[in-house]
This record gives C-alpha cells, sequence and structure tokens, in this order.
C-alpha cells in the first residue's frame, strides 16, 4: 500500500485534532451565519415590512398574520431539502450537500430583495414571495443537518456537546447581522424610505456573504465516518427510507422534542417584534435593540449549556431547559405586555439567552447521537425539519391569531406552556445514546 493510501486509512475513523476541530467548527459556524442571516432577514422582514408592501390590510394584525402565513410556507419546504440534502450527504457526502444549500438560500434571498411591491405588480408580488420563501425554505432545511453531521463526525466523543454549541452560535450571529442592517437602516432612513427600498440592501448584500461562505466550506474535508462508509461501500441505498423504517420512534420522538425549541425562539424573536410594534404602539427599532442583545447573550450562553451537556448528560440539560421555558411563559407575557422597556429587553434576553439556549446547547449532540453515520445526515435532518413546522413555522401565526380572536396574551401564555411541557415529555422518552 502506498504511503498516501496509508495515511488516509489512518485517518478514517480518528477524531479530529483541536486545530482541525477549529477549522471545522469555523466552517460550520460561518456556514450557518449565512444560512440565518438570510432566514432572519426574511424573518424581521416579516414582521416589520412585508404585512405593509406586499399584504396591505387595514389592520396591522391582520397584514401580519398573512405575512406570517408565507413565513410559515418557508418552513413547510424545509422537510423537502432535509430530504433531498439529507439523502446527498448522505450518499455522495457532507460537503457536497453543504456547499449546494449555500447556493439555494443565497439565490433565493437576494432575488427577494428585488421583488416590487403589491402597488405595482400586484398579486404577483405574494406569489413572487411565496416560491422564493420556498427556496430558502429547501436551501435551509439541508443546511442543519449537514453542519451538525460534520461537526460531530469529527469531535471528540467527551467534547460533542460543547463543539456542536458553537455550531448553533451561527443562528443567534446569524440573527444579529440582519438585525444591525435593519436597525442602522431604520434609524437612518424615513419610514417611507425604509419601505420603498432600504429594506432590500441587506437581502441584496447576501451574495456577499455567499461568496465569502462558499470559500470558507471548500477549505474542509470530508467526515472520517462517512470515508470509512465510502471506503467500505456501506453507504443507505435510500438513506431517508431506512431512517424512517427502523428508526421510526427515534424520528417522531425528536420532532415532538424540537417542536418547543423552535416554537419558543420565534415566540421570542419574531412575535415579540409584531406584538411591540402592532398592540403596543412601539417603535420597531427599539424592540430590535432588545433582539439585538438577546441574541449577543445567547452566543456566550450557548457554549456553557453545551459544556454542561457534557458533564451532566445531553437528555438531563434538554429538557431541564423545556422546563425552564415552561416557568418563563407567564413571566416573559407579563413583562412584554408591561410596555416598559427594561421589563421587555429583560423578558426577550431570558427568552433567548436562558430559555432557548439551554436546549438549543445541548441540542446537537443530542439528536446526532439517535442514528448512525449510514442515516445520521437524512434522520437529523428529519427532525430538525419537520420539527419546525409545528413549532417555529406555526408559533408567531397562532399567538397572532390568539390575539386578533381577542382571547389576549393568557392564551399565548397557555400555548408557550403546552409546546414546553410537550417537547420536554418527548425529549425524556428519547433515549440518550452513546454516538458511533
Amino acid at each position: 500500500m502506498h504511503s498516501q493510501e496509508l495515511t488516509a486509512s489512518a485517518a478514517v475513523g480518528r477524531t479530529a485534532t483541536r486545530g482541525e476541530m477549529r477549522k471545522i467548527v469555523t466552517a460550520s459556524v460561518m456556514g450557518t451565519i449565512i444560512e440565518y442571516y438570510d432566514f432572519t432577514l426574511y424573518t424581521t422582514a416579516t414582521a416589520l415590512v412585508f404585512n405593509k408592501i406586499f399584504f396591505p390590510a387595514e389592520s396591522p394584525l391582520v397584514g401580519s398574520l398573512a405575512a406570517f402565513a408565507t413565513y410559515f410556507v418557508g418552513y413547510c419546504a424545509r422537510p423537502l431539502g432535509g430530504i433531498l440534502f439529507g439523502h446527498f450527504g448522505d450518499r455522495i457526502g457532507r460537503k457536497f450537500a453543504l456547499m449546494m444549500t449555500l447556493i439555494i438560500m443565497g439565490l433565493g434571498t437576494f432575488l427577494i430583495g428585488l421583488i416590487p411591491p403589491y402597488a405595482q405588480i400586484g398579486v404577483w408580488a405574494p406569489i413572487a414571495l411565496v416560491v422564493l420563501r420556498c427556496l430558502q425554505g429547501i436551501g435551509i432545511g439541508g443546511e442543519y443537518g449537514g453542519g451538525m453531521t460534520m461537526v460531530v463526525e469529527h469531535a471528540p466523543a467527551e467534547r460533542r456537546g460543547f463543539y456542536s454549541s458553537l455550531v448553533h452560535i451561527g443562528v443567534p450571529a446569524g440573527f444579529l447581522l440582519p438585525i444591525i442592517f435593519i436597525t442602522l437602516l431604520n434609524v437612518a432612513l424615513d419610514e417611507a424610505d425604509f419601505l420603498r427600498w432600504g429594506w432590500r440592501v441587506p437581502f441584496l448584500l447576501s451574495v456577499v456573504l455567499l461568496g465569502v461562505g462558499m470559500f470558507i466550506r471548500s477549505q474542509i474535508e470530508e467526515t472520517p465516518a462517512f470515508k470509512r462508509m465510502k471506503r467500505e461501500g456501506t453507504q443507505a441505498k435510500v438513506p431517508v427510507l431506512e431512517a424512517l423504517r427502523h428508526h421510526t420512534r427515534d424520528v417522531l420522538l425528536g420532532i415532538g422534542a424540537k417542536i418547543a425549541e423552535s416554537g419558543l425562539f420565534n415566540i421570542y424573536a419574531v412575535f415579540a417584534i409584531s406584538y411591540c410594534v402592532n398592540v403596543l404602539g412601539m417603535k420597531s427599532q427599539i424592540i430590535l435593540y432588545g433582539i439585538l442583545l438577546a441574541c449577543l447573550l445567547e452566543c456566550f450562553t450557548l457554549p456553557l449549556f453545551g459544556r454542561m451537556a457534557d458533564r451532566f448528560g445531553k437528555k438531563r440539560v434538554y429538557i431541564g431547559g423545556m422546563i425552564a421555558q415552561a416557568l418563563l411563559a407567564g413571566p416573559f407575557m407579563l413583562m412584554l405586555a408591561s410596555g416598559q422597556l427594561p421589563l421587555i429587553y429583560l423578558a426577550i434576553a431570558l427568552g433567548l439567552a436562558i430559555g432557548h439556549g439551554s436546549t438549543f446547547g445541548a441540542q446537537g449532540a443530542f439528536f446526532s447521537s439517535l442514528f448512525p453515520a449510514r442515516v445520521r445526515y437524512s434522520g437529523l435532518s428529519l427532525v430538525q425539519q419537520i420539527g419546525p413546522i409545528l413549532g417555529g413555522g406555526l408559533s408567531p401565526m397562532v399567538a397572532t391569531a390568539l390575539l386578533v380572536s381577542g382571547e389576549g396574551y393568557g392564551w399565548v401564555i397557555g400555548y408557550m406552556i403546552f409546546m414546553a411541557l410537550f417537547s420536554a415529555t418527548s425529549a425524556w422518552r428519547l433515549r440518550d445514546a452513546k454516538m458511533e
């Protein structure tokens, strides 16, 4: 056997060194930042812009409800992306799939920035928005499973919670960048200019981030687990079917455990904006400052909860985070409804940095351990993309509908508690497995 073959063979199955892990984690984090930059632009624009320029209505809440419906459509497209790129990732390679998700997501976001308003092209404006929103959903649907699989398959077993939590920093960091852009534009422009052209700028700039992300991801290598499967020819023929057939319980309970993590995140970061602007009559940029601060704090709390997952167990930390969010639901809405800015900021910070951070910090390693390498990308993608349809995709719309119905925020509190306890129960029934 040649020396190069010996080196490659020795590399298969080993964990990465600390220096290699820094490179791998950086590539995955940057990819996640770019994906959630794109996704968060749509999220924030849904609450601030789209209800006015694409879905004009007499009631701001009714316009928001229509805009959040397109937000939900994007979530429905995510499983398709998870299945499609999970197949490529488990059959062809994790790296190839991750390069494709960036292209699709970046293209969809750039084109959204070019859509004319309803006043110019009528119904074609919301139709184009829905189509491109689906494109975004397909891209992000394939992103998470690959990025997380890339890290956990390289990482040492005793540090998987920590390293996987670093990947999740890309989510609040991805929230930070577009919110910074939109906040600055809100401050620099009057409302008319912001609605006419200002909101489009960060969408169009996504093409720059796409180029950066492609370069960074081109520098990383395939995982040892996939190299071993490819060498031995043991890839699953249809990974998603194998995951559903042989790991049905893990997929279903994983979806249930995911619902509240995604759903409550969008209550804290999306519904809160809409509520403060449309119900309390506050200026949007003031609330964006609170989201900005909370996302920054979560960048620091995520690795702390990741370390806790390595020390105390992934499952324990995840369930503890869900119970904490159930207890936080009432105080969160009371502080939000108070109209007092310090309390609103505190509510959002507690929700994102502590409530969401505690579950999200443990989630990557917890869910990745449920599936063997041959179907890990596909199985993880199913959990990560179907769960948010019932959680994050629905929660802003459901919470807004509860307010529109006149029932008040008490029902929103009940909805938040129900989600948290349902996901805690689902997580409790999952096994706390060791990854192969």
